[in-house]
């Protein structure tokens, strides 16, 4: 059984950096899955922020935020991360970490179909 734990959300000033965290069990960071990171702000459509294919470590971003999140894996640790920098207030929003097997990090992201999800982190851009 897939589980996926995030962690990491708080509140931040724009221009700050965070890091979420996502405690993956029921499957190896080096199996073929798809793993990502998705947000949802309030009256708005999840998207997919960021995403990593685990058995070669490709990634996708989409424009939003390229530049600025960085997704990576530990497989030791079974932790999938997302670095964001330069945060926005658009950035603010629900986190959640979502892991789908036999797929690739863009199709993930661009679709956001997933069978297995994180209960989310909550992050809060404010000055």
């Amino acid at each position: 059984q897939v589980q996926l734990v995030e962690s990491g959300g708080d509140l931040v000033q724009p221009g700050g950096s965070l890091r979420l965290s996502c405690a993956v069990s029921g499957f190896a960071l080096d199996d073929y899955y798809a793993i990502g990171w998705f947000r949802q702000a309030p009256g708005k459509d999840r998207e997919g922020v960021a995403c990593i294919s685990a058995v070669d470590g490709l990634t996708y971003y989409p424009t939003s935020t390229e530049g600025r999140f960085t997704i990576s894996k530990d497989n030791a640790r079974s932790t999938v991360y997302l670095q964001m920098n330069d945060l926005k207030p658009e950035d603010a929003g629900d986190y959640y970490c979502a892991a789908e097997p036999s797929t690739n990090a863009k199709f993930l992201c661009v679709i956001g179909y997933s069978t297995n999800w994180g209960q989310g982190t909550q992050v809060t851009i404010s000055s």
